[in-house]
């Protein structure tokens, strides 16, 4: 039996008081201070005493002050996300390629650079030192006097925040990489490391989904597949900082869809989740059927043209994946599943597939409509999970000792 139908209200953002505030400015700016307290439940001078902060730091600006319907009532100085000083970095190691990034305080891409690894399985240090040249290159373009605050590091796998550590990477080959410490001392900045899924929970959090806040699970699929698990306003890590590993889910000796072009996995489980939904097999699959193409990305531009074989190739992932979110909603009953997962953002008929397959499987999730939904940010996903690392971290503790932010009493 499925539950109840429950009415949905968007949830609040919780944590610091000083990050409750910046982050009604940034949901509701340009805003005045009162209505600031009225979001958050401070009181007026709590709030006007971080907005004093806040503007001594350069995180908000004012704006020309308003009154009330027809000149009635005090005026009131709305106060928004200042764009124009700051910025935040990002860098995002995929399997075949980086992409470092510029992001403005209000979470839109400014600038970013993305470029194939030189080589397969490439040495940690080669890839930090053209990492930091080339968000060097792109400051040098694209800051246009504003400064960068820090930079937000994010890759698959197993990582380890609290360290700034890639504790596990198997497909590129990496083990205990200190890649926040060696990006420090390569750029000069304040360097914060997660996992690209906890990053991109994180950022449906702050930017995108309202649902995302009060509870929400994340399942990316790409060349690697893992998960973000959130409640409450923070994401979960877990005590060793391995939440989310899904990838190596098995998917049953039954199924229906598979192919000899299942790319292997060296996790010696039959048929699991990663080895039959990821980049590579993909990219098998359309390679079996003929299809001109040599890299991913080509399977799924043909596929976005409507070419019949690419889009099947597509369909079949999102009911795989489908039975995975299906397993995940009844785990841990969120508001939102939110897939990253490039044929539901862009497909139509593939979001509609994974969607059929929760409703058939879900015994939790009464509504996938509502309950599934993709990423609020494709076509700029891998951009957005780095510099969002450290959009996080600011958000959540924007009072706290920036360098080169201004000492707050």
């Amino acid at each position: 039996m499925r539950r109840r139908a429950v009415p949905y209200v968007p949830g609040v953002r919780r944590g610091s008081a000083p990050g409750a505030v910046l982050g009604a400015i940034l949901d509701h700016g340009p805003v005045a201070r009162s209505t600031v307290a009225r979001l958050t439940g401070l009181s007026p001078a709590a709030v006007s005493g971080h907005c004093a902060q806040f503007l001594a730091r350069g995180l908000v600006v004012e704006r020309p002050e308003t009154t009330g319907p027809r000149g009635l009532g005090r005026p009131h100085i709305p106060l928004e996300i200042d764009t124009a000083r700051h910025l935040v970095a990002g860098a995002h190691i995929a399997v075949a390629h980086s992409t470092v990034s510029l992001m403005d305080l209000r979470g839109a891409i400014v600038a970013e650079d993305r470029r194939a690894h030189s080589r397969p399985r490439p040495d940690p240090d080669e890839v930090v030192g053209d990492l930091a040249a080339r968000l060097a290159g792109l400051i040098a373009a694209h800051a246009a006097g504003r400064t960068v605050l820090a930079l937000g590091l994010a890759t698959g796998y197993w990582v380890d925040p609290g360290a700034g550590v890639i504790v596990d990477h198997p497909r590129l080959g990496w083990r205990d990489v200190p890649a926040g410490r060696m990006l420090e001392a390569a750029t000069g900045l304040p360097v914060h490391v997660d996992s690209h899924s906890r990053a991109l929970a994180r950022a449906e959090q702050l930017l995108g989904d309202a649902a995302a806040r009060e509870s929400s699970v994340l399942l990316f699929v790409g060349a690697v597949v893992d998960a973000a698990f959130a409640t409450a306003g923070a994401v979960h890590r877990g005590p060793r900082s391995g939440a989310g590993s899904v990838a190596h889910l098995p998917l049953g000796p039954d199924e229906p869809y598979a192919d000899r072009a299942a790319e292997p996995c060296a996790c010696g489980t039959p048929r699991c989740l990663q080895s039959a939904v990821s980049e590579p097999t993909l990219l098998r699959q359309a390679w079996a059927r003929g299809l001109p193409v040599r890299v991913f990305g080509d399977v799924l531009e043909l596929a976005k043209a409507g070419d019949p074989a690419a889009v099947e190739i597509f369909r079949r992932r999102a009911r795989l994946v489908g039975r995975v979110a299906a397993l995940l909603l009844d785990m841990f009953d969120p508001e939102v599943l939110v897939v990253v997962e490039p044929g539901a953002g862009w497909l139509p008929e593939c979001l509609a597939e994974l969607r059929a397959e929760v409703a058939a499987r879900s015994w939790v999730c009464d509504d996938p409509e509502r309950a599934v939904v993709p990423s609020s940010f494709t076509g700029s996903v891998l951009p957005v999970a780095g510099g969002a690392v450290a959009l996080g971290a600011l958000y959540a503790d924007p009072l706290g000792p920036w360098p080169v932010l201004p000492a707050v009493s």
